[in-house]
């Protein structure tokens, strides 16, 4: 684990923002490490260079991700979307099977069900969505941590009631990846984008599925996702990747370029130094609001706060150089390793003033 000192010396090193920026919850930002690759991929394509080292950021990518995730790299995914994922998971149900979701939970995460058009899909409190698991429940489909308010959800309850009954976990870690330990071997099926809590581009979002796949069909593949990439690149794929590769997309080839050195940081500092990092700028927000006569939603061990009644004061905060999001009518800050002590208090006076 890093020291505090080597933690804020790696993080000045690739960060220098030009405001208060407090809204990861959007968008994270990139190191400098990053920005390099990016650069440096960019010339291969206007050079005419071999992008052989990209596609070996593909692959380093899809591993690093594998071991924030805790299982073997065989059993992730690369796409576009977590949309796209939630699509092939949908199309994988049978008519009539039961789906369980979150009240206003991310889109992403519960649209492809309903479109669906022949799932019965039931929405409860995501604090009663583990005591809601029923026999004939199919699937739960759930973000570990919300991201209009960032509640984060009772996980191992839900496994356990999910076990239980019989049904399969399906958690988009989008919120959380990169901030809050995960453990996607406890669940059937989990996704996650990469642009905000990893610090990555926009391009790519990972999908986890069992060693057995999970009875996912491929509807998304196309060559990259053969045995034998450049032997598939005509007519039907003779043979699908053995390994969870057989549900990628086109890959994204300068994203994983940045990708890869976005999650090289995340694994240098430790995703349990940022996680005590980021909760405890936000208890500290929490603390100041309430001494400002603001009652934020709760949503206790979270990196995000979501405060009521103060959404419309994010322009203004944006005018005075402070960046947080306005979320159907509450101002959400989102604290994240390149985030200080005095970003809170700044955020603080400036709500007070």
């Amino acid at each position: 684990m890093e020291t505090t000192e080597t933690f804020e010396s790696l993080v000045r090193a690739e960060f220098t923002p030009k405001s208060t920026y407090l809204n990861t919850a959007s968008n994270g930002l990139l190191p400098a490490r990053t920005v390099a690759a990016l650069h440096e991929a960019a010339l291969l394509r206007a050079e005419g260079r071999p992008l052989t080292s990209l596609y070996e950021d593909v692959e380093a990518s899809r591993a690093a991700y594998a071991r924030l995730a805790g299982v073997p790299a065989s059993r992730v995914a690369v796409g576009a979307s977590v949309a796209a994922h939630s699509g092939v998971i949908a199309a994988s149900l049978p008519a009539g099977a039961e789906v369980l979701t979150a009240e206003d939970d991310f889109t992403s995460v519960l649209n492809p069900f309903h479109v669906r058009g022949d799932l019965k899909v039931r929405s409860v409190p995501l604090e009663r969505i583990a005591e809601s698991v029923r026999p004939g429940t199919a699937l739960v489909a759930v973000s570990a941590a919300q991201s209009a308010d960032g509640r984060v959800a009772d996980l191992p309850a839900l496994r356990e009631a999910a076990r239980d009954h019989g049904a399969r976990t399906y958690v988009d870690f989008s919120q959380s990846a990169g901030w809050l330990p995960m453990d996607a071997d406890a669940h059937d099926f989990s996704a996650s984008v990469s642009f905000k809590w990893l610090l990555g581009p926009h391009g790519t979002a990972f999908l986890v599925v069992p060693e057995d796949f999970g009875g996912l069909t491929p509807l998304l593949a196309g060559w990259v996702a053969g045995e034998r990439p450049w032997d598939s690149c005509y007519g039907p794929v003779s043979e699908l990747a053995r390994s969870a590769r057989r549900f990628d997309l086109t890959h994204a080839l300068f994203t994983f370029a940045g990708l890869r050195r976005s999650l090289d940081l995340v694994e240098e500092l430790g995703v349990d130094a940022v996680h005590a990092h980021d909760v405890a700028l936000a208890d500290r927000f929490r603390a100041g609001l309430d001494a400002l006569g603001h009652r934020p939603l709760p949503a206790p061990g979270s990196a995000i706060v979501s405060v009521p009644g103060l959404g419309g004061r994010q322009a203004a905060l944006s005018r005075a150089g402070i960046e947080v999001s306005d979320r159907a009518g509450n101002l959400r800050a989102a604290f994240h390793l390149y985030n200080t002590a005095a970003d809170v208090d700044r955020l603080l006076d400036v709500l007070g003033g």
